[in-house]
């Protein structure tokens, strides 16, 4: 038996609950970042190529995340250090702030206010997110739909891929019928609901390819294309 073997989790008949991850689904995480050390890089007059630097922004921030719970602000200082690190950039510790603090910057997708507005109409939504319940309130000033849910990393005390956020969520929704979760990550997102079978659809903005992993419930380009498949449209 290969790992597709198991039959994907169809769409509930009747969906009552749609969560989806805030950064990547619905706030442009990569474009925030990229803003943010390019401002401080420039008050030193260094430069960076973008792609290498998002590369190691992620990678650097998942070993930091796997490691002991600390709050999302904090993950964010040792990963602007640690990434400026592996571009030759010698980046004051003291100037870390910069990442945390340019989250108030980063932007939310076209698209991401519309959708949310479109699944309010229909459905319970809700926000699951790697991050503390500070930061993610400054993001959501650039979002115009109240939630229903809202589960953090700090309120958990772990980040995803963990499957806590994802049982928790259960919990408060009073069990995993009528629930899908709509997110832009397959490692944190994707993965640990086809693990525990709630009906996922990836949003696979950059087109990544499936190759051999699980597959999910549905994939889509946009939160347009998502809210679509939803009946929110």
């Amino acid at each position: 038996m290969g790992h597709n073997a198991a039959p994907r989790m169809p769409l509930p008949k009747q969906i009552k609950w749609v969560t989806t991850n805030c950064y990547g689904a619905l706030v442009d995480r990569d474009k925030g970042a990229v803003a943010a050390f390019r401002k401080e890089a420039d008050r030193v007059g260094f430069s960076f190529d973008e792609k290498e630097l998002l590369g190691h922004f992620h990678e650097i921030q998942r070993e930091i995340m796997s490691g002991s719970y600390e709050l999302y602000a904090e993950v964010l200082r040792r990963t602007a250090i640690e990434t400026a690190k592996r571009l030759g950039w010698d980046l004051e510790p003291s100037r870390a702030q910069f990442l945390p603090d340019s989250i108030a910057n980063w932007p939310p997708y076209r698209e991401a206010n519309a959708a949310m507005e479109r699944l309010r109409k229909k459905y319970e939504i809700g926000i699951i997110s790697n991050i503390d319940d500070k930061l993610l309130g400054v993001s959501r000033r650039h979002l115009r739909e109240d939630l229903d849910i809202v589960v953090t990393a700090q309120q958990v005390r772990s980040y995803k891929p963990d499957p806590a956020h994802f049982k928790e969520c259960a919990r408060r929704i009073g069990g995993k019928r009528g629930w899908v979760h709509v997110g832009s990550d397959y490692e944190t997102d994707v993965l640990p609901l086809i693990q525990m079978r709630v009906p996922v659809i990836w949003l696979n903005r950059s087109g990544e390819d499936l190759d051999k992993r699980r597959k999910p419930t549905e994939e889509v380009r946009t939160l347009r294309d998502a809210t679509k498949l939803l009946n929110a449209a």
